[in-house]
């Protein structure tokens, strides 16, 4: 474009000179028409090359003021464009406005309710969970396990903490199914060994015993044994349970105020977190943990990653289906974009015009001519068309007026 249009201002030149040398060999009056046109062309092509060239360099080297304008200005140019950003695009009513008129919470809701939006959120997100896990080696995750469990626990009171814990499991009845459990698998295994249990306390009989007495009581003792351990299980007011009840309930008050206990307590938390083998049966938790975790993630077939997209989808119905849900979210949104536009407007633009100002002069001049300079360019064709039209028409008014 740089070549056209001085190809047209130099046509330009050409034919005014033609047309002099026309003029001055008598060639008639319509020569006159064609000199005025070239002429003022001539004339406007030079204006409009003179002006934009003065934007991004002195027009011939020549040190005329005010030229040059992007290279010697370019600081002034970025701070003006840093404010012109922040207050005409970073201002807190066109953030809101323009986040209003998204509506993020129906399209956010709709990408993750999709199977694509859903196993993409899942993928990104096993990508960063696999990238912590790796960066940590089994010594970095038992270092850590040791200084932010067993240390935090050497150094707090374990009784107020426990009792609380404890009285809040006995009144919630959080341990029946533990106690359940117990005699379940104890009527179980007394059903299944009853023999080995006759045995047992037939090998305990005094010597003197007569063998048939023995074997009688024996299974007198296993067969109450079991009755006792049935009736626990499938009793539950039983007094055995209402008994461990109680002295739950008065171990969990005892933590709480009893000092001594709290001591205890206290010194049995220290004795295991300072054991060996709690610290390294701690770190072999947190190495299988983070395997398991591992291979989890990197599984995307994985119960894991499978249930993770799940939940992610369900995530994005409901926010599709629940519109105070989506209301509020957007609500969200809104807030948090015009809390940083507001907060962090400053900085946002100071990045402007430092980048600007990183940048060399000459080079600035380059990139912003390359972006630009076509359009430009016809600029100068413009001046050179739009000045031949005027040069026309005003030697025509002027022959008009004056003969």
């Amino acid at each position: 474009m740089q070549a056209v249009a001085t190809g047209l201002l130099v046509v330009a030149a050409l034919v005014y000179v033609a047309a002099r040398s026309a003029e001055a060999a008598g060639w008639g009056p319509w020569v006159g028409f064609v000199r005025a046109a070239a002429e003022a062309g001539m004339i406007g092509g030079l204006a409009d090359w003179f002006a934009v060239t003065a934007l991004f360099r002195r027009p011939l080297g020549l040190p005329i003021p005010h030229t040059a304008l992007v290279p010697t200005r370019k600081d002034a140019l970025g701070d003006s464009l840093g404010a012109f950003v922040g207050t005409h695009f970073l201002a807190e009513d066109v953030v809101r406005e323009r986040v209003r008129a998204v509506a993020p919470a129906a399209r956010v809701g709709a990408w993750l309710a999709s199977e694509a939006g859903a196993e993409r959120v899942t993928r990104e997100g096993a990508t960063l969970v696999r990238g912590a896990l790796v960066v940590l080696a089994d010594e970095d995750v038992q270092d850590l396990l040791e200084r932010t469990v067993l240390t935090r626990l050497s150094g707090l009171p374990a009784g107020p903490p426990a009792g609380q814990l404890l009285e809040g499991v006995v009144a919630d009845g959080s341990h029946h199914g533990l106690v359940d459990a117990i005699a379940d698998h104890a009527v179980a295994w007394l059903t299944e060994h009853r023999g080995d249990v006759e045995e047992l306390i037939s090998a305990r009989a005094p010597s003197w015993s007569p063998r048939l007495v023995d074997a009688v009581v024996a299974a007198k003792v296993s067969a109450e044994v079991l009755r006792f351990a049935t009736a626990v299980r499938d009793e539950p007011d039983h007094p055995l349970r209402a008994s461990l009840d109680a002295w739950l309930r008065a171990l969990a008050r005892d933590l709480r105020e009893d000092p001594e206990t709290g001591a205890r307590a206290d010194r049995l938390v220290a004795s295991l977190s300072e054991h060996p083998q709690v610290r390294e049966s701690l770190g072999h938790l947190g190495a299988t943990v983070r395997r398991l975790v591992l291979e989890a993630v990197e599984d995307p077939d994985s119960p894991l990653r499978r249930r993770a997209t799940a939940m992610v989808a369900d995530a994005g119905r409901r926010l599709l289906a629940d519109e105070a849900l989506r209301a509020k979210a957007d609500r969200w949104a809104e807030d948090a974009a015009a809390y940083v536009a507001t907060t962090y407007s400053d900085e946002l633009t100071t990045t402007i015009s430092a980048t600007v100002r990183r940048w060399d002069g000459q080079e600035a001049a380059r990139r912003i001519e390359v972006q630009v300079g076509r359009d430009l360019q016809f600029v100068r064709v413009n001046g050179t068309v739009v000045g031949a039209l005027v040069g026309l028409t005003l030697h025509a008014l002027g022959l008009t007026i004056w003969h």
